[in-house]
């Protein structure tokens, strides 16, 4: 066993285990001692007492018992000044942690007095509750009015809020253990500080909490890591998001059995007592752990426990234990007699009560904190008076006719909403002209009518769709070639024939050349020059407005020996952008299409003839929105793009059409954009043209080549960005 200190003056008491603990606890001497007793436990350390004073802590002694067979040790913690605290359990033992608290007694020991006059103009603090959700806990405090507060944190555990001109009464300070639960915040404590009213949580380190303003009330919101706000019902936009919405309710039946979960009636829910009813799917009753309890954490978060040893005990004193452990009234019918043996160990007091009734074919009704207790068959024979004599008073009522007008949907739909909520002596009708409902009803039937009918005629929500097609393309070509060619002459004309008979003359030219062969550029003197004469003919395609061409002849002074040589490069290079942004506005769960293109004549031969059909090349947007419950817009969307192409056309010279076409279902928040679709290409090529063998020599063959290459780029992507253009009449419910 150790003490140990902790920041902001507390301390913190260790007892080691060679097992998880199963203990109780509970505080005396007006807040000045917690004893906390592990059952099930002998103590084996030979520090028996720690006498140091550190924090709020003057002392630790233990003691060893037995009771009934079982070993017990209590651990009697003095404390210097009236503390809260939280105990932990583990594998391997068990912590005390006792922080300073503003208290000077028990809440159960303070008297209620009567408010004053001041504290009557004051803001009333009606209550403070606690509830557990799924991603998140809430403190939900509830108020006369709307103070002003601030809330700031202690330590990265402890979090608080300061209510300003805000009166609370004495049931109302006091501490709640929440600790069981299992969730974020393990305690919520309620007291006065310098005319304040401060409400103090100590929660998970990682937990992080805001305050929701509602009317009536404030909300202490605790979730892990960022707050997410969704959660408290604000869209992550700043929107407001769809909520659910309860327009009415059948009333409970007044007389329930035992196990059924009735909650309580809006007269002792509205109250400000120190204690909660609650309802779970398997226990009928529960109640919140008194203050300054400390429950088991391996059981289920119930109420106080109790041990029960009885034999042949009157049943009505039974009932009076259980109802003095459990802070309730109890009163019993006349017919409720006979005797009880019960054992029982730590079990909760509710959880007793529950298996006394069943013994003994009991049931029970409730009412704020009143239980009335009953034979079974009394209870259900009551509930079926209570069901005729509602038929009777329904067939007893008198009938009204009420005009429902609707603005936004058809009459007709919303009666066919409206008619299951008809009783068998009303009706309802529709006037299609006015667009009216007529309903003919007893009251509370025609006032839930008329709530249903104002909660489904609405404004549909309307989304106006952005698509956005950025289309970019990019070519490069270079084309580099080469012509040279020449003549030699040997004859008596030149002056140097050969002096042989045969051959007299030799003549050698270049001979690759036809009519198309460009040769301006090859002769500084004429334009053309005379075919044949190339040896090597691989030209680059140049001409007007494309490449160019450099010449080069070289001659002897008699021109008997002539060589012409003609470079020849051509190079594009281009970039082209296509922005499209197709918008159409859509009622939710409406098709909605906006189309923009032409039309492109076809000649099509038949056995009729020749026939002109026209085929559509057209910018296409196609969706259907629908608006979700937190805001966003989830979409079925089509988009294409199709344009003629006439750089590819068919034989008889009819274009081709470039489809670009995407389809999906998806999701979008309000105002976002999502990229729905993209499509990347890139065409590469190399080509060389070349004498044989004479190519591919190194570095001499270029003279022997033509090389050709090429690279084409493409890319498509389709943004879209739905907006919902009338949220806060759509969506503000």
């Amino acid at each position: 066993m150790k003490l140990l200190e902790v920041e902001g003056g507390g301390s913190e008491v260790v007892v080691r285990s060679n097992a998880e603990p199963n203990y109780s606890a509970h505080v005396s001497q007006d807040g000045r001692r917690l004893t906390v007793d592990l059952r099930d436990a002998t103590f084996g350390s030979s520090d028996a007492a720690i006498t140091d004073t550190l924090g709020v802590v003057g002392g630790v002694m233990t003691q060893a018992f037995e009771s009934d067979g079982t070993s017990t040790t209590r651990v009697l913690i003095q404390l210097m000044k009236p503390a809260s605290y939280r105990i932990t359990t583990a594998s391997d033992g068990l912590r005390v942690r006792l922080a300073p608290s503003e208290k000077t007694a028990p809440a159960s020991a303070v008297p209620v007095s009567a408010p004053s006059a001041e504290a009557k103009s004051l803001v009333q603090l009606r209550d403070v509750r606690f509830d557990r959700g799924t991603n998140q806990d809430r403190i939900l405090i509830e108020l006369s009015g709307t103070p002003a507060y601030r809330t700031f944190g202690r330590s990265p555990t402890r979090s608080v809020l300061e209510l300003d001109a805000t009166a609370v009464s004495s049931a109302l300070v006091r501490t709640l253990d929440v600790g069981a639960y299992g969730g974020l915040v393990h305690a919520v404590s309620t007291y006065r500080k310098d005319g304040k009213v401060v409400v103090d949580i100590d929660h998970d380190e990682h937990a992080t909490g805001v305050v929701v303003k509602q009317a009536g009330a404030l909300q202490f919101v605790f979730a892990k890591g960022r707050h997410d706000a969704t959660l408290t019902g604000v869209a992550e936009d700043g929107g407001v998001a769809r909520r659910t919405k309860t327009l009415s309710a059948e009333p409970s039946s007044a007389h329930v059995p035992f196990g059924s979960p009735v909650a309580p009636d809006a007269a002792s829910a509205s109250g400000s007592s120190d204690r909660e009813w609650t309802t779970e799917p398997d226990r009928a009753v529960a109640f919140p752990t008194t203050p300054m309890q400390v429950e088991d954490r391996r059981a289920r978060p119930a109420t106080r426990r109790v041990d029960l040893d009885l034999k042949d005990a009157d049943i009505h004193n039974v009932f009076r234990i259980l109802a003095d452990v459990g802070s309730v009234n109890v009163v019993a019918a006349d017919n409720v007699a006979g005797s009880v043996t019960i054992r029982m160990k730590n079990v909760p007091w509710d959880e007793a009560l529950e298996t006394i009734l069943r013994a003994k074919k009991l049931g029970m009704e409730r009412r704020g904190n009143i239980v009335r207790i009953a034979l079974a068959a009394d209870l259900a024979q009551e509930r079926e008076l209570k069901i005729k004599e509602m038929k009777s008073r329904l067939q007893l009522e008198p009938l009204e006719v009420r005009l429902i007008p609707v603005s936004y949907a058809t009459a007709a739909d919303m009666a066919a909403r409206a008619k299951e909520m008809v009783s068998p002596r009303g009706s309802l009708t529709v006037d299609p002209r006015t667009n009216v409902i007529v309903a003919q009803d007893v009251a509370g039937n025609l006032n839930r009518i008329e709530e249903l009918i104002r909660a489904l005629d609405t404004q549909t929500p309307q989304v106006l769709i952005e698509a956005r097609i950025v289309e970019a393309t990019s070519t490069f070509k270079r084309d580099v070639g080469i012509q040279w060619g020449g003549d030699v002459a040997f004859s008596p004309g030149t002056g140097n024939e050969t002096g042989t008979s045969f051959p007299s003359s030799i003549g050698l030219v270049g001979g690759a050349s036809d009519a198309n062969t460009p040769t301006a550029g090859l002769s500084p003197r004429v334009n053309q020059v005379t075919n044949p004469n190339f040896a090597v003919n691989l030209p680059a395609t140049v001409g007007t407005g494309a490449g160019g061409a450099l010449g080069l002849t070289l001659g002897s002074i008699d021109n008997t020996v002539n060589l012409a040589v003609r470079l020849s490069a051509a190079e594009s290079n281009g970039m082209l952008r296509v922005v499209s942004s197709p918008r159409v506005l859509a009622l939710d769960n409406h098709e909605a299409r906006i189309v923009q293109g032409t039309l492109i004549p076809f000649s099509q031969v038949s056995a009729q003839g020749v026939q002109t059909v026209f085929q559509e090349a057209r910018l296409q947007l196609l969706v259907i929105p629908h608006v979700t419950a937190d805001g966003s817009v989830a979409m079925h969307v089509r988009v294409n793009r199709d344009e003629p192409d006439f750089n590819q056309t068919s034989a008889r010279g009819d274009p081709t059409i470039l489809r670009r076409e995407a389809e999906t279902e998806l999701i979008v928040r309000d105002g976002h954009t999502a990229v729905i679709g993209g499509i990347y290409s890139r065409n590469t090529g190399r080509n060389v043209n070349q004498i044989p063998i004479l190519g591919d020599i190194p570095v001499l063959g270029v003279m022997f080549q033509r090389r050709t290459s090429s690279d084409a780029r493409s890319e498509l992507v389709i943004f879209l960005t739905p907006r919902i253009v009338n949220r806060a009449e759509a969506l503000g419910r």
